[in-house]
């Protein structure tokens, strides 16, 4: 098996000298990408020539750019329902963050799709129907997918194995093997991650044709280039402590162990003035995309997480993590610090570390080849960052009701208005969708009118609408001819149809 092993100089090569197409050197220079890292060096010129590749190297060292560009560059055209290279990941976030990636160095024409749980199926099967060339996929949702039928893999001749070991781990190992077992017998084969040992090594061993292996020199044994601190916290004064170092260190991601945890801890941060987001398996995908999006754009301090997600949090510029509660997994605690210390940049590991769990965290640490101090906390000590300053908020739209019928997402196929299934109509009983020019007439109010004013020419709404209908123009003959009496009444019977409508 090839073996090998680059230390290479910063500034020496560029990427055209690893024979990288001008179009794509062009692209990244366009970025400020100019100097390839070494695990880029060692491994983008054998892929490029065809050969299987498997790369240990840190975390945030560059491994999406090493696969991607000999992907970009070497992938064909894919059919409907069939895609031609596949990049199987073990989250959604880092599939996400892939795909964003290789759309950048796409050429013309170039179709890369994600798929993975957590979202519906639609847009996924669109994709699939008018043709993927690359698909970036969690191995679960592509198995569901392949048995209903909507896609076939045996027109795969390039497969990407990112974050290897943490799928493993995830217990995603036999799906990934069924699904290598479908791709086309004649492929290439590259395979990167953190670390390289047990069951990685069965699918390099058996997947693999002679791979070229490389290693980063100098890479310590849990890949991560930052300094690893251990504090004395007992339980009840952890989320304290914590408040204290994001307000001191700035962007931070803390690991809880389950999901409620980390559901409480970003409450409690919350109520310690630092804006928190919580991510893991129970959010949804719009729920994580939002919160990482609200952390890359500073509008939240941190992060809290279960381990589900340590992989698949990748955003520049983490300066801090937080070991909230401890991982019985020393793998685990090496995803999770991965997050900070990225790309050689300076980065804080903090433990906290109470009376239960200190001996089972001594041990760990030395299996990780690491001879720890625990010492009391002392923010102090810590890398300073500027004061958080929130960033603006977008002023909230006005809400009116002329302007709700024409909102582009409440408009249906073709320009009809969406039909509006809320239980809870206004006084009025108009439909959202109701204004002029989207559509035939639903009975709703001109732009301006009063609620329960004269009845549109429309068709009739049935049911709980029409009842609405009713009950506000019984308000409005009251209000027109009535005593103050009489007003009262016909308000008070309007509330109660509303209440009984809404119980329904």
């Amino acid at each position: 098996m090839s073996s090998v092993s680059t230390t290479v100089p910063e500034g020496t090569v560029d990427f055209a000298s690893l024979g990288v197409a001008p179009r794509i050197v062009e692209s990244l220079s366009a970025r400020d990408i100019s100097s390839p890292f070494p695990i880029q060096v060692a491994t983008i010129p054998p892929a490029l020539d065809g050969r299987d590749v498997c790369g240990r190297a840190p975390t945030g060292s560059g491994k999406t750019l090493a696969f991607g560009i000999p992907l970009i560059e070497r992938v064909g055209k894919g059919r409907p329902g069939s895609p031609r290279a596949l990049v199987l990941v073990p989250t959604r976030e880092l599939a996400t963050q892939i795909s964003d990636e290789l759309e950048m160095l796409a050429g013309k024409g170039q179709r890369i799709a994600t798929f993975f749980g957590g979202v519906g199926f639609g847009n996924q099967l669109r994709a699939l129907r008018q043709g993927v060339d690359i698909a970036v996929a969690c191995p679960g949702r592509l198995a569901d997918l392949i048995k209903q039928g909507h896609v076939r893999l045996d027109s795969v001749d390039f497969v990407v194995l990112d974050e290897a070991d943490r799928m493993a781990d995830m217990g995603f190992l036999p799906e990934v093997k069924r699904l290598l077992g479908a791709c086309a017998d004649k492929r290439q084969t590259l395979l990167f991650s953190a670390t390289l040992d047990g069951d990685t090594d069965v699918i390099i061993k058996r997947y693999m044709d002679n791979p070229v292996r490389h290693a980063e020199a100098g890479a310590d044994s849990d890949g991560v280039v930052a300094e690893h601190v251990f504090w004395n916290v007992e339980r009840t004064e952890r989320v304290d402590v914590t408040a204290q170092v994001i307000d001191r260190t700035g962007p931070t991601v803390v690991f809880c162990r389950t999901k409620r945890g980390a559901d409480r801890v970003a409450r409690q941060l919350g109520s310690r003035g630092i804006a928190a987001a919580a991510i893991h398996g129970d959010r949804s995908q719009n729920q994580r995309e939002r919160a990482l999006e609200d952390f890359r754009q500073g509008r939240a301090q941190a992060i809290v997480a279960t381990d589900v997600a340590a992989r698949g949090i990748h955003v520049d510029g983490v300066t801090c993590v937080i070991h909230f509660d401890p991982t019985d997994d020393p793998k685990d605690y090496v995803h999770r610090s991965g997050r900070t210390g990225r790309a050689g940049n300076a980065g804080t590991v903090l433990s906290l570390v109470h009376s239960d769990i200190r001996r089972d965290l001594i041990r760990q640490q030395r299996g990780l080849g690491r001879h720890i101090d625990i010492v009391a906390p002392d923010p102090s000590t810590l890398p300073a960052a500027p004061p958080f300053v929130a960033p603006p908020t977008q002023p909230k739209r006005a809400k009116s009701d002329s302007a709700a019928p024409g909102h582009k997402r409440r408009s249906g196929p073709a320009g009809r208005p969406h039909k509006n299934k809320s239980k809870g109509a206004n006084a009025g009983g108009h439909k959202a969708g109701g204004a002029k020019g989207r559509g035939p007439k639903s009975g709703g109010s001109k732009p301006g009118s009063k609620p329960g004013g004269p009845k549109a020419s429309g068709p009739k709404a049935g049911g709980r609408g029409q009842s609405a209908k009713a009950a506000a123009g019984q308000h409005s003959r009251s209000s027109d001819g009535g005593s103050r009496s009489g007003q009262r009444r016909a308000k008070a019977q309007g509330r109660g149809a509303a209440t009984t409508r809404g119980s329904r």
